[in-house]
């Protein structure tokens, strides 16, 4: 089934209106995304909290990794790279960090604040093989650019 992902941008633009809490939307966001469609198993932040770190920030789904540096997995490549990562079978990617043994792919993509810095990383995680499509990853990307596009002081 494809994603409604227009309704889903109405969704969190109405419900992160005004609001400069970074972690806040955040949270918002993983919990609007990982209930909007059942592939979606996990759906989290991984934030930037200190030079090539990334710590785990708001979150849907069962425990993730507390920790994950840049040099390591699919979310680490997105964090070098600043590029989203799209992978169909996270057993063929060899650095791949399982937090869940029941992960089969996964989608992370860039978020970076209006300055363009990277600050963390949004990671969806699917029980499904290949579950992600490029237009999972535009209009997921599509949101989080304008959402933390925004002045957050």
């Amino acid at each position: 089934m494809m994603q409604d992902y227009e309704a889903l941008s109405q969704r969190i633009f109405a419900l992160t209106e005004g609001e400069t809490d970074t972690v806040a939307l955040m949270a918002t966001i993983a919990c609007e995304v990982h209930h909007s469609d059942d592939r979606f198993n996990w759906t989290g932040f991984y934030r930037v909290t200190a030079p090539g770190m990334l710590k785990i920030g708001p979150y849907q789904g069962g425990h993730g990794c507390l920790v994950i540096p840049f040099s390591r997995g699919v979310c680490g490549a997105c964090a070098r790279s600043g590029q989203a990562q799209l992978v169909a079978d996270v057993h063929a990617v060899a650095d791949h960090i399982a937090c869940s043994h029941s992960t089969r792919s996964e989608l992370v993509l860039p978020v970076h604040n209006r300055d363009g810095e990277l600050i963390a990383v949004f990671d969806i995680d699917s029980d499904q093989p290949d579950a992600f499509s490029c237009a999972d990853r535009d209009g997921l990307q599509a949101i989080l650019d304008r959402v933390f596009a925004q002045d957050l002081t």
